[in-house]
């Protein structure tokens, strides 16, 4: 397939282009800068410059050109989201940005059409031990602060699923990582990554394993359907964290109560000490034939790599 691929630059962008290369497929990238063109460009694809949210701007740019299919992987994340306000501009294009990618599929003859979404969606509490499928309920306002980023969510999946003329898939991937570990590995070694004392376990995703799935989604995934993309062992975030220091010879995280980290960082400390969830995989196992090669983060912090971090757009 000739396909657009929006946050091509960032940290699942580039394992993801690699992928639909090395599958066959004629690949075009988005970057805002010269820098992230030149990353594309390296593994193999051509870039365009540009800000999707610029509407006008964008649309012109792709004017005249023709695409099967267009991936919504753009995030606005250069370091991990401390406070509520670190996800407002990831916000935006899951809603805004959204909006504009599938203008961009009509104009350009694409009726294939992937978005990132993701399984904190489901809620941002303790969920208990039943897995949760995509039939549970999704983006259901809560009355606080995250009821923002999950009205993201809900936008750009109903975008998708909703569009006219589109075959829309929605990806909700679990926790990223891999991309990210020169910078956790950093930190540890500096002890300045503490991490609170009880923290539930959460459903993570390797980068190499989220495109894999995405690129089976592109061609095996059903218009109108939802893939959880997760690996098969929910973890705490200290589980994770001391999963990369072990693997590396580093010191382990320090552990502090979750009042002392909350002032500073909100959105994190809520993140990792608020939430428990499990999270099934089995209907991308099924209907995509995917099926992760990290299946949990021990197993991703010591056979995965990945480029250095950066974010989708």
């Amino acid at each position: 397939m000739r396909v657009l691929l929006a946050g091509a630059s960032g940290a699942l962008g580039i394992p993801l282009l690699r992928r639909l290369l090395a599958a066959g497929h004629d690949v075009c990238g988005t970057s805002r800068s010269s820098a992230g063109a030149g990353r594309i460009e390296a593994a193999g694809g051509s870039a365009l410059i540009l800000d999707v949210l610029a509407r006008d701007t964008f649309l012109r740019a792709v004017r005249g050109r023709r695409f099967d299919a267009v991936i919504h992987e753009l995030t606005s994340l250069s370091k991990a989201p401390l406070r509520h306000r670190d996800m407002r501009a990831t916000n935006r294009l899951r809603d805004l940005g959204t909006t504009h990618l599938l203008e961009a599929a009509h104009e350009t003859g694409a009726r294939r059409f992937l978005t990132q979404s993701i399984v904190f969606g489901y809620g941002y509490r303790d969920h208990g031990s039943e897995p949760l499928t995509e039939e549970s309920p999704f983006g259901v306002p809560a009355g606080n602060a995250f009821d923002e980023h999950l009205e993201a969510m809900v936008s750009a999946e109903r975008q998708t699923l909703t569009a006219a003329g589109i075959e829309g898939v929605v990806l909700r991937y679990g926790l990223l990582y891999g991309a990210d570990a020169e910078t956790i590995a950093a930190m540890l070694r500096r002890r300045a990554l503490p991490i609170v004392r009880h923290g539930g376990e959460i459903p993570f995703v390797h980068h190499d394993d989220a495109a894999a799935a995405t690129v089976a989604a592109l061609g095996q995934g059903s218009p109108g359907r939802v893939y959880n993309v997760v690996d098969d062992t929910p973890a705490t975030f200290r589980e994770y964290a001391d999963a990369m220091a072990d693997a590396r010879g580093l010191p382990r995280p320090l552990t502090v109560p979750a009042w002392v980290l909350a002032a500073a960082a909100p959105y994190g400390t809520s993140l990792f000490s608020g939430i428990s969830m499990r999270v099934a995989n089995a209907r991308a196992r099924r209907e995509l034939a995917w099926s992760p090669r990290f299946p949990a983060v021990v197993d991703g912090v010591s056979g995965g790599t990945n480029p250095p971090f950066s974010g989708g757009r």
